[in-house]
């Protein structure tokens, strides 16, 4: 099953969240698992199966770095589970250096704001890298735009350390 047909999308990076959410709905009421109560058990199983894919288009769908991923394994392009490295020296230095940003917002005589200009830094170069993956994707420059995913990747467990950190601050 392929998910942008599955939600009547054009196989594009560039979506609309909201008729995604809307069409999740009308296809999640056709198959809820309630409307199969008097159905043969081997119907309610499918009704679940279909009720899971469901949600795991949409769940792929409404993130952007899954979306990616998702439009680039259509055409060819297998990033689960895979070694390949960041060979961009210049990003990975950057990604040392922000690593040191990070763990310095603790120490900082004002956490508070340190970690909120940590987190502004952060977006821009998320924004930044997200816009150059679109273009890619967009010239079907399917291997660099996968180049783009694994940075973005790496962003993403930035941020997801910099909540952790807030959180540790806010405790």
């Amino acid at each position: 099953m392929n998910y942008f047909e599955l939600f009547n999308l054009p196989a594009a990076f560039s979506v609309d969240l909201s008729a995604i959410s809307e069409h999740y709905r009308e296809l999640q009421r056709t198959v809820h698992p309630d409307n199969f109560a008097d159905a043969s058990e081997r119907e309610r199983l499918l009704s679940v199966q279909k009720a899971a894919e469901i949600n795991d288009a949409f769940q792929t769908l409404k993130d952007p770095i899954l979306r990616a991923q998702y439009l680039l394994k259509l055409n060819g392009v297998e990033l689960m589970g895979e070694t390949q490295t960041i060979k961009d020296t210049s990003f990975l230095m950057q990604q040392m250096m922000l690593r040191e940003s990070l763990e310095e917002v603790e120490h900082a005589s004002d956490p508070e704001s340190a970690a909120m200009d940590f987190a502004d830094e952060l977006a821009g170069l998320t924004k930044a890298l997200m816009q150059q993956m679109q273009q890619q994707l967009a010239e079907h420059q399917w291997q660099t735009a996968a180049d783009s995913v694994r940075k973005l990747k790496f962003m993403k467990k930035l941020e997801e350390e910099l909540v952790q950190l807030e959180d540790k601050l806010l405790a």
